[in-house]
């Protein structure tokens, strides 16, 4: 028993040792874009914004305005998305843009709410540059003639930035920056901005792309099915020989409050499993993944001797490869040490949305349930 626990320990020590030395090193923050100040007069009319909207009162005269600050002659459309409140009348309410509200047709059979209400305003849009932004998302002053410039100076076709999330409440400081880490260990940056074409990841919060590609896909309708639609719309741009360039920023910032672990629960069970394919076998190995990576550190410092000390080489370097997020986000390096506690309450909301999958619901959202 003691010699097994002796040798895992040992390769959850060799599994991050060789994480650390990965080329694409997903644990650092290379791939950042903040806004520039001084941009406020910015001429924006080759750009066009088009924001789905549903049930989201609360927070879209705040992205209205952040929008409105960005510059002069923006266009903006609004897609109320069957809002059972007062979106649309707030939407209208806002100064300074050049706005459409629009109301989303039903939602046809087989597409997610979304894709349905982008596809119908972006067939309409004839500025050179769309900007696919979430109602819940502010942009500090100067953002879009950054995401622009960036597009311009290095020649890519599509950006995307990931939002800052809110990280006021417990569950919130304790989860969210966790979000971001295990995100782009799915999805290294590094090779999502590369030109391999196996991995393109999209953080759907904000998404900048030439319009002509939406055109050249075939719309949305592609993905129309997709509920991981961000990372589906990256790989369909980037497949078809375009380059795409993803980041975090803290100029971008989610206004979504995640105060009760069950809305973040139900935040990651809608997609969990999906990330899986669907399929057992790699629920089951990822699983195991996770109890060498993350489970089996601290339960080793508990056997003592040699592999206590291996175990606490392998806590240490789990600990240090999270703080550069932490630190990114302005949090203290203590929470580093609940990553064992974090990454199970992730992989139970895996089993959650696997759960959830076998009982007939493949997602759940805003209302809606898709089969």
């Amino acid at each position: 028993m003691t010699e097994g626990l002796s040798m895992l320990a040992a390769l959850a020590a060799l599994f991050w040792l060789a994480i650390v030395v990965l080329p694409w090193q997903p644990w650092r923050n290379r791939e950042v874009l903040e806004a520039e100040a001084g941009e406020g007069d910015a001429d924006l009319s080759d750009i066009t914004v088009v924001i789905p909207a549903r049930n989201e009162a609360e927070v879209i005269a705040t992205t209205l305005g952040a929008l409105a600050a960005q510059g002069r002659r923006l266009k903006v459309v609004v897609v109320d998305d069957a809002s059972s409140d007062d979106t649309a009348a707030v939407a209208r309410q806002v100064q300074g843009l050049d706005l459409r509200v629009m109301q989303s047709q039903p939602l046809p059979p087989g597409w997610s709410g979304k894709l349905w209400a982008l596809e119908q305003a972006c067939g309409s849009v004839a500025t050179p540059l769309t900007l696919l932004l979430d109602a819940d998302i502010r942009l500090e002053p100067g953002m879009l003639p950054t995401l622009r410039r960036k597009m311009r100076s290095e020649g890519v076709h599509f950006v995307s930035l990931m939002a800052t999330l809110r990280m006021d409440g417990v569950w919130e400081k304790l989860l969210m920056p966790a979000f971001v880490y295990f995100f782009k260990f799915l999805y290294p940056f590094a090779l999502s901005n590369s030109r391999f074409k196996g991995v393109a990841a999209a953080a759907g919060g904000c998404i900048m792309l030439e319009t002509r590609l939406l055109k050249d896909i075939g719309g949305f309708g592609v993905i129309r099915e997709a509920l991981i639609d961000d990372c589906s719309l990256a790989r369909t741009v980037k497949g078809a020989g375009n380059r795409t360039w993803i980041g975090l920023s803290r100029s971008v910032v989610s206004l979504r409050s995640y105060d009760r672990l069950s809305e973040i629960w139900d935040m990651v069970a809608r997609t969990a499993y999906t990330q899986l394919r669907y399929s057992v076998v790699l629920l089951l190995l990822c699983t195991a993944f996770m109890f060498v990576l993350f489970w089996l550190p601290p339960l080793g410092l508990l056997a003592g001797g040699a592999t206590a000390k291996v175990s606490f080489l392998a806590y240490g370097l789990m600990a240090l490869l999270y703080w550069p997020t932490l630190a990114f986000y302005g949090r203290s390096p203590w929470w580093a040490w609940a990553m064992p506690f974090i990454a199970a309450l992730y992989m139970a909301m895996t089993w959650t949305s696997a759960i959830r999958y076998w009982r007939g619901v493949r997602s759940r959202w805003k209302g809606r349930v898709y089969e």
